[in-house]
Formats: C-alpha cells, structure tokens, sequence
C-alpha cells in the first residue's frame, strides 16, 4: 500500500526519509569526505568511501556548506555538523576565486587552480551556501559574500555577462537553467537572509522575473514540453541542442515554482505552472519498459545525440522524488502519490547502498549500476541530501 494514502503512512515516510539522511547519507561524508588535512571536500570517492582522486569541485563546497547548514538550521544544532559547513566555506573563500573575482570550476587538493568554465554555477552554490552558513553560525561575512557572489550571477545573466555556448552571431539561443538558479538561489538567500535587495530587485523580485520567463519563453503548452533551450526569441532551434530535453532539469524547476506557490500560501498560477510541467516532462522522461528517468529525450522523439540520453542518473529521481510528494501536498491528488511511490522506490533498488552507505551515481538503462563511484566533480552531498531533507519535511508536513 502507499504510504501517502494509508493511515500514518506520512510518520513512517518521515521515520524513513530522516533515518537515511542521518544514519545513511550524512555520516558517509563526514568520515570520507572532509579534508582534515587541507580543507574543503573530497569527492572522488568509491563504494566504501577510499579516496580515488583529490581534485576538488568549487560547486560541491558551495553544495556541501549549504548542506551541511542546513542540517544544523532545520533538524538539530550539532556542533560538528556546523564545522563541516565552516571546513567547506571556508575553503571556498581562501581558494577558490581567481583573481578577477570569478569562482574556478576545479582547483587541486591544496586549492590550487585547475580549471575555470565559463557559467557562473559556481556562484550560486556559493551564494546559496554562504547565506544559510551565516544563518547557523552568525558570520556576517559569509552573508556579504553570499550577495556578492549572486550580484556576480546577476551580471552573468545580462547581455555579455557570459561567454555564449555558440557563436551568438549565428545561432543566439537562451537556456532554461539559468532561470530555474535564479529562483532557487533568490529563494535560498530570502529564506537565510530575508527578501532583502540585491542588484536593485528584491528576491522575490527576480523569481517573478525568473517564473515569468520560464512560462512566456520556455514552456509551450501547445507542445506539451518545457524546452530546455530555445532562440533568442523562444522559437525552437530544429537542431541536435535544441530538441534535446532534459527531464531532470525540468521536474527540479517544476518543484522549484511548486515551492514558489506554497510560499505564497497556494499561488494559483504559480501551482498550475509547475504541475503542468511536472505533468509534461514526467510523461516524456519515464521509461514506461524499464522505470527511471531517461537523462535525455527529443522533442520530436528522434535519436538525441547524448550518448548517455538512455542511462539514468540520481540526481532526476531525486528532483522528482522531491516534486512529487510537492504537488500531492498541494493537491491530494492520487496520480503524485502513484509517481512519487514509483520513483521512491525504483531510486531506492537502483541507487541506495544501505551497505556502505550513500547512492551510486549512475545506472544503465535496466538499472544495473554502471559505476561505483560515490562521488565525482558533479556528484556530491547535495542532490540526495536535499531530496530527504526536504522530503524529510513534507512528511512531516503531512
């Protein structure tokens, strides 16, 4: 039976959710993760927790402070998981920023730099990192440079702020995830540091902005799809890039906006957005034969180009995971207690390794595991922690 229809199933999902983020997902990166030696987070890690490479991702130590502040804001102030918060910021801001104030993609052990790309993700983690690591430990510096580092993604976001994917002059093209940070980011420093301004808009300012954009430029209900990048003028680009979707990214936006709605006590519009596109892409992205999340899918149904487009990733199941459970809060209706119970448990039997902890990061299509990596320069403590705290929460909720 479901537990979201079946009497004090709601306690035993939050039974289950906090038993895995506390017993499961956080103890396996405090013993294997953090760098006592040098700061920061290690991340590439096998199944046991043996570190395999030392090269450190500047986003996952903006990730792993804003999850590990927010364990210490939301469940229970222990001191030592606010110290990993303070281990990661502060090597993010001794190591990680190039001298123009940029943040480096990759930097080596000791925080030597390594690598640089050209978006601004990095930022945001920081950003969202910074801002609940001043709300645990009262660091009014690390709230400055919060801002600072989402003043940095605002400027990345305006015409020339960033190096374009192609050449602008001959395909110029807008991508949805840059909208979907915006939110996510803007919701993270309002609910740490208040709806204060920033680049002259209040937070709540630039996700209206953001949530106008993805619906007037990116969904397009007449196709039953929210594209993941489109013309200059939202048109559809009939090539490789531009049919290609991304399901994942789309159910991690729809919660986004879901989120967005239940903040401001039930939004009408905003709640139709996001459950249209949790709708849409979980038609086009569920692998009807197999479970799971296709990683890529086409617009028209053609072959994508992605040769990874049929593996499944953790990181879709738990944005989805997250959305699901969302929209049967706000709705009570079945069809999301069905899908949330079929992701929950196709994620637990494909990815979750109550043996030594964690999950594995990426499957073949029929769910063998494809890798036993725990960790790399993408995957860290953020996607699977946020989902159960979060998750951990609605139960709660309900």
């Amino acid at each position: 039976m479901n537990l979201l229809t079946a009497p004090g199933g709601a306690a035993q999902l939050h039974r289950a959710y906090e038993d895995e983020l506390l017993q499961q997902v956080i103890p396996f990166w405090l013993k294997h993760g953090i760098d006592r030696e040098h700061g920061g987070l290690l991340t590439g890690l096998d199944r046991k927790g043996a570190i395999i490479d030392t090269d450190k991702a500047v986003w996952l130590q903006g990730r792993a402070a804003w999850t590990f502040a927010t364990i210490y804001n939301t469940i229970e102030r222990k001191p030592e998981w606010l110290a990993a918060a303070a281990h990661c910021f502060d090597f993010l801001r001794k190591h990680c920023r190039a001298p123009d104030g940029k943040l480096y993609f990759q930097v080596t052990r000791e925080g030597a730099p390594l690598r640089m790309r050209r978006y601004y993700y990095s930022e945001c983690f920081a950003a969202m990192g910074g801002a609940v690591y001043s709300k645990a430990s009262g660091d009014r510096e690390a709230a400055a440079e919060a801002v600072g580092y989402f003043e940095c993604y605002l400027g990345s976001l305006q015409p020339g702020g960033a190096p374009p994917k192609v050449d602008s002059r001959t395909r110029p093209m807008q991508g949805v995830a840059a909208q979907m940070m915006l939110i996510v980011v803007a919701q993270e420093i309002r609910g740490a540091l208040g709806d204060i301004a920033v680049s002259g808009k209040t937070c709540t300012e630039w996700i209206d902005q953001a949530v106008d954009t993805i619906e007037c430029v990116f969904y397009k209900p007449e196709l039953n799809v929210l594209m993941e990048i489109v013309a200059q003028d939202g048109s559809i680009i009939d090539h490789f890039d531009g049919r290609t979707l991304n399901p994942g990214h789309a159910i991690e936006c729809a919660w986004f906006i879901l989120h967005e709605a239940k903040h401001r006590g039930g939004d009408a519009r905003m709640k139709r957005l996001g459950l249209a596109i949790l709708d849409c892409m979980w038609a086009r992205g569920w692998d009807a034969e197999c479970g799971g999340l296709f990683s890529f899918t086409d617009l028209k149904n053609l072959p994508v180009q992605e040769y990874v487009a049929q593996m499944k990733f953790w990181w879709p199941h738990n944005e989805a995971e997250i959305a699901t459970l969302l929209a049967w809060q706000l709705t009570r209706d079945a069809k999301y207690a069905g899908w949330h119970e079929q992701v929950r448990d196709w994620s637990r039997r494909v990815f979750a390794d109550p043996e030594y902890g964690e999950w594995y990061g990426y499957a073949q299509r029929d769910g063998r595991i494809a890798t036993q990596l725990k960790g790399n320069m993408w995957k860290g403590p953020f996607h699977v922690p946020r989902m159960l705290i979060y998750c951990r929460q609605l139960a709660s909720e309900l």
